[in-house]
């Protein structure tokens, strides 16, 4: 699709000033908030009036800028001021948000973009709470995150100081690993193993916390030893590849699955050797999405069932045999099939069903060997296959084409993405958050660069998408940034405008208000014949509350004002959001067994 016109092209030319603020950082950089200010203004205020020797938090804060982090997400809280303050120093730029929940999804939003793990920071006690569900959401969702925790002190634990709480037992069920750190000398030792952790085997979040009165314990940085990396993980077994070569050469009609795993472990282009060399058609879940180019000839999306259902050999890369996938059971699959799975662990290779083949390790390495090995050995006999699923693909686009153009009023939903399709850049990173309306995005919206589409993933947590739009800015600032959500959605984490509004982070919402949970109220119409707790105020004006905050807001009632209010949302350089009235009685045609 061509570049849009109005797209986000870079971030600087759309930076408003702050209301209320003149000149430039420089000539008022005593005056402002540290929101407005840059990195390095910031670093200079504080090194102007530096109150604190090097301590605890700082060392912390070092350790996490020796291991690359450029961003903190947090919400502030004074068991924390220490490691704040750490943070600035070491150049580290600070991003506050509305809630502990919104600052620990956007990072691991963060890392779902960079590959690399992200970095939360929460008060005590309820901060430390508030936290949890994101929490869970990485570790299920595969996401490397560490959360730096405040604390109680330890002088005074036990007496009931404020927010005193022991978090361990709670991170514990939540994390891959969660510890308290009570030796000031040791806080860079936890946070960089901590870092490793998240990123081992499987990744998934960690946890620490740090007492204040260890934060502010002074550190002698001459007698710091830093450790050195963990050894590589051991390599692949080449008697398992050489097996799972054999029986993909031996398959008719052999089915690629690529899923998360392939992105974190840098798969993509031993993905593509091997789909090319072997001929294989590729289907991709999950941060999978983009790891084959939506247009490249083996890349498929629409015809996956049928493709699933006269499958031979299944090949699965880095995702689970979950709801997605019918748990590996027929009817989606058959039920005499073959299946080679290269996945993270041993525990990942036969849960739900047995592997005939299974490899644990590095994905990646797994499948540059693979394509070494497979060799082109059956790749001509599979083209004809390969035609006559590109000919459902096209069959099914086409059913599509007159729901994308529809001129129904109330405006049927598709149509949004009808006119979203027309503006979207190649490059977009596109999040999406919400159930029955952001369903649609999954079938209609091509992801064709990695890591470029972000949703809730298979914890299925609604509210993270405000946050997961700020990280996109922060780590692709030349790229568009649209988020894609129903109204349901907003109200978890509607606030994070007045953080993009504040940290001057220009992001375009198109909201699908269709007024109700609809993934909720549909099928329980369904069962009941009628829905409870599942209806959403028809008249809520959200683009108000945008407007309110600072952002740009638009009100869509009729199908032929959407292209325009698109435009103005991107053209206005803030953040926005175009609020579209959508027929409720519409509901997305599921096929996914949820349950």
């Amino acid at each position: 699709m061509d570049a849009s016109p109005y797209g986000f092209k870079s971030l600087p030319r759309h930076q408003p000033p702050i209301a209320g603020v003149t000149g430039s950082v420089e000539e008022t950089v005593d005056d402002q908030p540290a929101y407005a200010l840059d990195t390095r203004a910031l670093q200079e205020r504080r090194a102007a009036d530096e109150r604190f020797p090097f301590n605890a938090g700082h060392l912390m804060a070092r350790a996490f800028q020796r291991l690359g982090t450029t961003h903190l997400f947090t919400l502030s809280g004074g068991h924390i001021f220490p490691f704040f303050d750490g943070c600035v120093a070491a150049g580290i730029r600070i991003i506050d948000h509305r809630h502990e929940e919104a600052a620990t999804h956007a990072a691991e939003a963060w890392a779902k973009l960079t590959r690399e793990p992200g970095v939360a920071s929460v008060t005590a006690g309820p901060g430390v709470t508030n936290a949890t569900t994101a929490l869970a959401a990485a570790t299920f969702n595969r996401s490397p995150l560490v959360v730096v925790g405040g604390r109680a002190p330890d002088y005074r634990w036990g007496q009931g100081s404020l927010q005193e709480y022991e978090h361990i037992p709670l991170m514990q069920a939540v994390t891959k690993k969660a510890v308290t750190v009570h030796d000031a000398d040791r806080t860079h030792i936890a946070a960089i193993d901590l870092w490793h952790e998240s990123l081992a085997g499987a990744p998934g979040a960690t946890f620490m916390d740090v007492p204040m009165d260890v934060q502010v314990t002074g550190v002698d940085q001459s007698a710091v030893e830093w450790p050195e990396p963990p050894p590589a993980a051991d390599g692949i077994d080449p008697d398992l590849v050489r097996r799972a070569a054999e029986m993909i050469r031996g398959a008719e009609r052999p089915v690629v699955i690529s899923g998360t795993g392939v992105y974190w472990h840098h798969g993509e282009e031993s993905l593509r050797r091997l789909a090319e060399v072997a001929g294989l058609p590729v289907y991709m879940n999950g941060l999978g999405r983009g790891t084959l180019p939506a247009d490249h000839p083996n890349a498929f999306s629409r015809s996956r069932s049928a493709a699933l259902k006269r499958a031979d050999v299944v090949i699965l890369l880095g995702t689970p045999l979950d709801f997605r996938l019918n748990f590996g059971q027929s009817p989606l699959l058959p039920d005499h099939y073959k299946l080679v799975r290269i996945d993270a662990t041993e525990a990942d290779l036969n849960k739900n069903r047995t592997a005939d083949v299974g490899i644990a390790g590095n994905i990646g390495q797994a499948l540059q060997l693979l394509a070494d090995a497979v060799g082109g050995d059956g790749a001509d006999a599979r083209g004809a296959r390969r035609e006559e699923l590109r000919g459902m693909e096209q069959a099914s686009a086409e059913q599509d084409r007159a729901l994308l153009e529809s001129d129904a009023d109330p405006i049927h939903p598709m149509r949004v993405y009808g006119e979203l399709l027309k503006v979207l850049d190649r490059d977009a990173v596109v999040i999406g958050d919400g159930g029955d309306f952001v369903s649609y995005a999954g079938k209609l919206v091509p992801t064709f660069v990695p890591g470029s589409f972000i949703d809730p993933g298979p914890f299925g947590g609604l509210g993270m998408g405000p946050s997961s739009a700020i990280a996109a800015r922060l780590a692709r600032p030349d790229k568009q940034v649209v988020l894609i959500l129903g109204d349901g959605a907003f109200g978890f984490a509607g606030m994070e405008f007045d953080t993009m509004v504040r940290h001057r982070l220009p992001v375009v919402a198109v909201m699908g208000n269709n007024n109700a949970w609809g993934l909720e109220k549909h099928p329980m119409e369904n069962l009941f014949g009628w829905s409870v707790a599942a209806d959403l105020n028809p008249n809520a004006r959200y683009d108000k509350v945008v407007e309110a905050l600072g952002g740009h807001g638009e009100h869509v009632t009729k199908p032929g004002d959407i292209a325009a209010a698109l435009k103005r949302a991107f053209d206005s350089g803030l953040p926005a959001l175009v609020n579209i009235a959508c027929d409720p009685t519409i509901a997305y045609p599921r096929s996914a067994n949820l349950a």
